[in-house]
């Protein structure tokens, strides 16, 4: 089975229509195609970390920076090897046409 990713904003938009009994847990699953136990888990973030629910943690946060600058620094240090061909073909050809 393939795992699906749901918005932040569809998980708390049914969390909340559970918790404010304008669904019940059985409706919600079969309207929006949820395992009990994906609602459960969800409902349990959402008891422990109220509005912060389904916010990635500080950690998973750094590691997503982290990849985001070496991904950077990799994408800058191949600008800069572009660059210096550029810059050498644009020599070569200026002294090839100051020659002629």
């Amino acid at each position: 089975m393939q795992k699906r990713n749901h918005s932040r904003e569809l998980k708390l938009e049914v969390v909340r229509q559970v918790a404010t009994g304008q669904k019940r847990p059985a409706q919600a699953c079969r309207e929006y195609g949820l395992a009990d136990s994906v609602l459960s888990q969800w409902r349990k973030e959402y008891h422990e970390r109220g509005d912060a629910a389904f916010l990635p943690s500080p950690s998973e946060q750094a590691n997503t920076q982290e990849q985001r600058i070496v991904e950077l620094e990799r994408f800058c240090g191949q600008l800069a090897l572009e660059n210096q061909v550029v810059k050498k073909a644009l020599q070569s050809m200026g002294s090839r046409s100051a020659i002629s």
